[in-house]
C-alpha cells in the first residue's frame, strides 16, 4: 500500500488512543479499516490501497445487520484473498480479527473509565483468576465480558454437550471450555462506560442469583480441570 486516506470518525467518537491492537493490521486497507460511524462513512482509498481492496471485492460488498448477513460474509471470506472492513466501531474491529483468525475466539477486554463501580471492576478479577487457573493461563483477558466473536462449530459442539451455560454463566464457561478444546483466545481492548441510573443505566445482574450461578459454574469447571489436568499440562508444555 502506498497511500490510504484517513477514515473520518463520527462526531461522538471516543479517542481510541493506543487501544487499537497493532496485530490487526489496522493500517492495511486490505485487512481492516475502521471508524465509529458505521453509516454514511466516506472512506476513499487511493494508490495501491485502492487496487488491493478492489481486487478483494470480487465477492461483493456486504453489510452486517442480520444472521443471514453474517452467513454471507463467512461464505465469501472462505474464498477471498483480501477483505476490507469499513466501519462498525468495535464490532467491525472484532469482525476483522475473526476474519483473520477464523479458528480463534475474539474476546473483548474491557478498559474501564475512572468512575466505573469498584465492585464491578474488582469483583470480576475473582472469575478471571479462576478462568485462567482452569485453562492453565490460556489467555482469557476477561471471562465475563460478552462482547465476542466465536467460531460456530466448536461453540455448537460445546453447548450441545452442556445443560448449563445458558444464563449469566455462559460467557466465562464457554471461554474456558473452548480453551479446553484448543480454541485460541485473542483479546481486543474495548473502552467501557458505566452509566448511572440518572443517565439511564440499567443493570440486569442479580447479585444473589448470578453469583450463585458463577460459584456453581466454577465448581463444575474446576472438577473438569482436575480431570483434564494431565492432558492440559502436556499440551501447555509441549
Amino acid at each position: 500500500m502506498t497511500e490510504n486516506t484517513s477514515v473520518p470518525a463520527a462526531a461522538n467518537a471516543p479517542d481510541l488512543g493506543d487501544l487499537i491492537p497493532e496485530w490487526l493490521g489496522w493500517k492495511a486497507a486490505g485487512q481492516a479499516a475502521g471508524a465509529w460511524g458505521p453509516r454514511g462513512i466516506d472512506a476513499p482509498l487511493v494508490g495501491d490501497a485502492n487496487d488491493y481492496v478492489g481486487n478483494g471485492l470480487s465477492g461483493g460488498v456486504h453489510a452486517l445487520r442480520t444472521v443471514a448477513d453474517a452467513d454471507a460474509i463467512r461464505e465469501t471470506a472462505a474464498s477471498a484473498s483480501s477483505i476490507a472492513v469499513i466501519g462498525g466501531g468495535w464490532i467491525g474491529c472484532e469482525v476483522a480479527a475473526s476474519l483473520r483468525q477464523p479458528a480463534a475466539m475474539i474476546l473483548g477486554k474491557p478498559v474501564f473509565t475512572a468512575d466505573a463501580p469498584a465492585l464491578r471492576v474488582q469483583g470480576r478479577k475473582v472469575s478471571n483468576a479462576w478462568a485462567n487457573l482452569e485453562t492453565l493461563g490460556a489467555g482469557i483477558g476477561d471471562s465475563l465480558y460478552g462482547f465476542r466473536v466465536y467460531p460456530l462449530a466448536p461453540l455448537r459442539a460445546v453447548m450441545g454437550r452442556q445443560r448449563w451455560m445458558r444464563r449469566f454463566d455462559f460467557d466465562p464457561e464457554v471461554a474456558v471450555r473452548l480453551c479446553w478444546q484448543g480454541v485460541r483466545p485473542i483479546n481486543i481492548a474495548a473502552p467501557v462506560k458505566y452509566f448511572t441510573a440518572g443517565e439511564g443505566g440499567v443493570s440486569h445482574f442479580k447479585y444473589l442469583r448470578d453469583n450463585l450461578l458463577l460459584i456453581g459454574m466454577h465448581t463444575r469447571l474446576f472438577v473438569g480441570f482436575l480431570l483434564r489436568l494431565p492432558w492440559l499440562a502436556w499440551r501447555h508444555l509441549r
